[in-house]
C-alpha cells in the first residue's frame, strides 16, 4: 500500500490520504487567517468526513470569519447538515424496504 506524508512529515497510508489532505487544507487556510493549526485539527476531528472538512475550509477561506465563535458556529451547522442528510438517507432506505415488502410480500420459504 502506498503512503504519503501529511503536513507534519508523518507517513500516511493511502486509504487515509483523502481525509489527511482535507485536514491539512483546513489547517492551512486557518493558519493563513491567523488561527492556530490546532483549531483545524479539532474541527477536522469533529466534522469527521473529508467532504465536511473541505466544506469548512471553503467557508473559512471565503467568509474570513472574525473570531473563533463564528468558525465553531459554522462547524456545528455543517455537522447538523450532515446528520440531517444521514437521517434522510436512513429514512429513504427504510421506506424502500417497506415498499419492497408491500410489493413482494414476505418470503415464506
Amino acid at each position: 500500500m502506498e503512503e504519503r506524508e501529511d503536513r507534519t512529515g508523518r507517513a500516511v497510508p493511502e486509504i487515509h490520504a483523502e481525509w489527511t489532505a482535507a485536514r491539512d487544507a483546513l489547517c492551512t487556510v486557518l493558519e493563513q487567517q491567523g488561527y492556530p493549526p490546532e483549531l483545524g485539527l479539532l474541527l477536522a476531528r469533529e466534522l469527521g468526513s473529508p467532504k465536511a472538512i473541505l466544506r469548512m475550509a471553503r467557508y473559512v477561506d471565503q467568509a474570513k470569519p472574525k473570531n473563533e465563535e463564528e468558525i465553531i458556529d459554522e462547524m456545528l451547522s455543517i455537522k447538523s447538515d450532515v446528520e440531517t442528510w444521514r437521517e434522510k438517507k436512513a429514512a429513504r432506505q427504510a421506506n424502500m424496504r417497506v415498499n419492497e415488502l408491500k410489493y413482494y410480500g414476505l418470503d415464506e420459504e
